[in-house]
């Protein structure tokens, strides 16, 4: 796969840290190919094409992600960007029929991809670069495109991220697994880079982690079966509170909570 003259279009970013490693974004990918708008704009796209921007050093999870989301539509071709051409060259060693890897940043390489996953590169930007940022690659998508703009810990267990298209934010998803949280406020570490610096009295976002706290103390009697099924009554509670939960599509292994953004918006 050659993306031929958008090679030729000079990104827009700075080098991140690059560090990966295998399965750390396995619990984002998991969510991907089970969100009901994900994989309706997947199976829906004339061309479905997916941008992993800034896979860091090794391109492990570029990888993983067309692995998975092949499970969705088998003709979906990956590729991954970054802005440092060694790492760009470490890609293109382990390119195969469907997945390719390219220098590019924000504008995407000139590519407009129905689906973009960009995790753990905005949180290493101030925070007032995030607008533009979300715009250069908003400008990029094809119709009825998608963005994913998360943050994950060193081995993936404490994720968060915010589902985007053309027109802004939809929703914001916490997913950990549970047995390595005291309460679900510790994922607010690895909050969105929009969302990082709003979690304060009288945000939000610090209401909804306050709010997911005093529902996991509620549930600690059903920690007796188990860190998954606490999470679950925890999740009901907060139904029961009028929190708007996205439902769950399934039974999952991960601890999931989607809200729409309206939820969490910055006042």
């Amino acid at each position: 796969m050659d993306p031929g003259p958008a090679a030729l279009i000079r990104p827009i970013g700075q080098p991140t840290r690059g560090t990966t490693g295998h399965n750390r974004l396995r619990r984002s990918d998991r969510w991907l190919v089970h969100a009901p708008r994900v994989t309706a704009a997947l199976t829906g796209a004339v061309d479905p094409l997916v941008v992993d921007l800034g896979y860091g050093a090794l391109p492990i999870t570029t990888l993983e992600l067309a692995t998975r989301v092949r499970g969705v539509r088998p003709d979906v071709r990956v590729v991954g960007l970054e802005i440092d051409p060694e790492r760009v060259a470490a890609g293109r060693a382990a390119a195969t029929d469907a997945v390719d890897f390219a220098l590019g940043g924000f504008e995407l390489a000139g590519l407009h991809p129905v689906l973009v996953r960009a995790f753990n590169v905005l949180r290493q930007y101030p925070v007032d670069d995030v607008a533009a940022a979300w715009s250069t690659m908003q400008a990029a998508l094809a119709p009825g495109g998608l963005i994913v703009d998360g943050t994950c810990d060193e081995l993936g267990r404490r994720c968060c991220w915010v589902l985007l298209d053309r027109d802004g934010p939809i929703s914001l998803t916490l997913a950990c697994d549970p047995q390595h949280i005291d309460r679900p406020s510790d994922l607010a570490e690895r909050l969105p880079k929009v969302l990082i610096h709003r979690n304060v009295s009288g945000e939000p976002v610090h209401a909804l982690l306050g709010a997911a706290d005093r529902a996991w103390a509620g549930a600690a009697a059903h920690g007796v079966f188990g860190p998954r099924e606490r999470w679950r009554a925890t999740l009901a509670a907060l139904r029961a509170d009028g929190l708007a939960l996205e439902p769950a599509r399934r039974k999952v292994r991960d601890a999931v909570l989607t809200v729409p953004w309206s939820v969490v918006a910055p006042t």
